[in-house]
């Protein structure tokens, strides 16, 4: 590609935002955790080489192939539940945790079974925020 000789359209995207093709025969709830397995979008799960994308913005199910539809999601920070059997805590607080499924985060990647969710913000009593997406 050589340099510009002359202006052009700036094309964008809002940076927060993605749409990722869905696995075929897969339902993602609005809310749940989305990632990517073999470049199709998926409810979050115990798995290891997992990509978060960000949360769903709404339910899609996919009757259909592959990529024959497609999930809005946003990337953010967002309470999950906290794995009580491996309890994410205030200490963790700008560590990475650790998928459990599309709605539950873990402080260790459970010997190595599972893919980061993100990083922790804060821990309350009602789960885990965690910055997922980035």
């Amino acid at each position: 590609m050589t340099a510009m000789s002359e202006a052009r359209t700036i094309v964008e995207i809002v940076p927060d935002y993605s749409d990722p093709p869905m696995k075929g025969a897969t339902t993602i709830l609005q809310g749940a955790l989305v990632v990517m397995e073999s470049g199709l979008a998926v409810p979050g799960k115990t798995a290891t080489g997992l990509t978060v994308i960000g949360l769903a913005r709404q339910t899609v199910k996919n009757a259909g192939a592959d990529g024959a539809a497609t999930v809005p999601c946003k990337r953010g920070t967002a309470r999950f539940f906290n794995l009580g059997a491996d309890a994410v805590v205030a200490g963790d607080i700008g560590k990475d945790c650790y998928i459990v499924d599309d709605q539950t985060v873990a402080k260790t990647n459970g010997t190595n079974t599972r893919s980061v969710a993100g990083k922790v913000i804060a821990v309350d009593g009602a789960g885990v925020f965690v910055r997922v997406g980035y």
